[in-house]
């Protein structure tokens, strides 16, 4: 961690309530640590974007298992791109569906194509991809 430094911010009030009724919910003890994530949360999105160096993420999905060939086509699709593949957790939610939480890491392009394969499958319920850093670069 670098020097800390302090800086000003100039705001309406009525933004800066609402902002300040946004953090306490959340669970913020001030606003300094609230603007640091919301800081990072960009810097997090802004590496995606430029698509450089090693990135991480979770894939959550809900299908259902009965769904013909989707088990399989699921299965066929996480042994083909194991290497971006760090951990894949099953739950059976029911009688009928399940959910996946699938963490990736790799390449922006390879990720973005594990992750358009297995949200787009079809059968599949629901879909979400979240992506986060390695940290390696964050502060």
């Amino acid at each position: 961690m670098g020097i800390l430094k302090r800086f000003g911010v100039s705001m309406d009030e009525i933004l800066l309530d609402k902002f300040d009724k946004l953090i306490s919910e959340k669970g913020y003890k001030n606003r300094s640590e609230a603007i640091r994530d919301f800081i990072r949360e960009e810097l997090v999105s802004e590496e995606w974007k430029k698509g450089r160096g090693e990135k991480v993420g979770t894939v959550t999905i809900v299908y259902n298992h009965h769904k013909r060939g989707i088990s399989d086509k699921l299965n066929d699709i996480q042994h083909k791109m194991a290497k971006n593949i760090v951990s894949t957790t099953h739950i059976h939610l029911d009688g009928d569906n399940c959910l996946e939480v699938i963490i990736v890491k790799g390449e922006v392009k390879k990720i973005t194509h594990l992750v358009d394969m297995l949200i787009g499958l079809k059968g599949v319920k629901h879909g979400k991809f979240v992506m986060t850093t390695t940290g390696k670069d964050l502060v």
